[in-house]
């Protein structure tokens, strides 16, 4: 419950910049103790589970259609490029060629 209150206010918004102190001491929870539970349960740090819930979000407003821009601030990157340069590390492409590789060929 501890780590799923976290869990869910970085879902609800993934553009929150809070660190994992901050919002843990919005939930009633240590830093420490929110650092090794995200370890046990998901075998990653907080950071690297923060980026891979902004890239979920990520695909799923390019699949709407939402301009790469777009999608990188509202997923908390600070610059379109930074967003672009993660997601081309984690996929192997570019979020406008996902976007219209998804999209596939116009009618």
């Amino acid at each position: 419950p501890r780590l799923a209150a976290v869990c869910a206010l970085v879902h609800d918004n993934p553009a929150d910049p809070r660190t994992l102190a901050a919002l843990g001491a919005v939930t009633g929870v240590g830093e420490r103790t929110l650092s090794r539970l995200f370890r046990a349960e998901f075998g990653m740090t907080f950071p690297q589970w923060r980026t891979q819930s902004r890239l979920y979000h990520a695909l799923r407003m390019l699949a709407d259609g939402l301009p790469v821009t777009t999608v990188a601030h509202r997923c908390g990157w600070s610059s379109a490029s930074a967003f672009i340069d993660v997601f081309r590390r984690s996929f192997g492409c570019t979020p406008g060629a996902h976007q219209r590789r998804s999209q596939g060929p116009a009618n």
